[in-house]
């Protein structure tokens, strides 16, 4: 069994935001996104592909569809197929997010 510890293997860029993948195969992938204060991902969308982020440390403003809420750690919210989404951090701690996307993206393209 593979074990991993989100919060030792997280990693930041002070020029963009940081994703750094735990687990992938053709049905998902599990990455953590890494940013630090004033970064963001910008708003897209994925056919065929839902997306959920998990909040483990610090803040961040989620927008899905036409929806915007800022979230803490614990919360969890989920983009299905097709609608917009992104994620920033308007704070001033580092944010770090667990993503899972089903299916793969980058694998079943």
């Amino acid at each position: 069994m593979e074990v991993k510890n989100i919060l030792e293997i997280a990693q930041f860029s002070s020029r963009e935001m940081k994703k750094i993948n735990l687990f992938e195969s053709l049905r998902m992938f599990c990455d953590i996104y890494c940013l630090e204060a004033g970064q963001k991902q910008k708003i897209h969308s994925h056919k065929g592909n839902d997306k959920i982020y998990y909040v483990v440390e610090g803040m961040g403003r989620f927008t899905i569809g036409s929806e915007t809420r800022l979230l803490q750690p614990g919360e969890i919210t989920c983009a299905f197929s097709q609608v917009p989404h992104g994620v920033e951090n308007p704070g001033k701690n580092r944010l770090i997010c667990l993503v899972l996307m089903a299916p793969n993206p980058n694998l079943t393209a």
